[in-house]
């Protein structure tokens, strides 16, 4: 592996490690780590229309859309009409719901494995670094 000094290079290629493990994690759950991410957001959020969700994941609306697809058509959420025609709502079906749970386990211990890889100190000072840089889009 080439060495370097760019912060994007470093962030992008420890983003792919790190997805590696929770994806190994949820093979068995049928879901990657995205999808996972997404069912578990709209567990915590309440039929969120599709910019309100796309904006609580850090994502634009046509990253979402395609993230949404296999999910819809695996009947784990389902897009529903919201207040007007322009404001479409995503809905978790009692499938997506059943999916979390069963995915719950794993990509817990992924959790676990990826804290334990670094220590207690340097995890919460990762979390610290990686909240300050999502500001950068503010």
């Amino acid at each position: 592996m080439l060495t370097t000094q760019c912060l994007c290079t470093k962030l992008r290629r420890s983003a792919r490690a790190v997805t590696r493990v929770y994806d190994d994690a949820l093979k068995g759950v049928g879901l990657t780590t995205p999808q996972f991410s997404l069912l578990r957001h709209l567990s915590r959020l309440e039929q969120p229309s599709i910019s309100d969700l796309a904006d609580a994941m850090g994502l634009d609306r046509s990253t979402l859309g395609r993230n949404l697809k296999p999910l819809e058509g695996e009947g784990l959420v389902r897009l529903a009409e919201g207040e007007d025609q322009r404001n479409r709502i995503v809905v978790l079906t009692p499938e997506g719901l059943a999916r979390i749970e069963l995915g719950r386990e794993a990509w817990d211990a992924a959790q676990r494995d990826v804290a334990a890889h670094l220590g207690e100190d340097k995890r919460r000072q990762l979390e610290d670094l990686l909240d300050e840089l999502a500001e950068l889009e503010s």
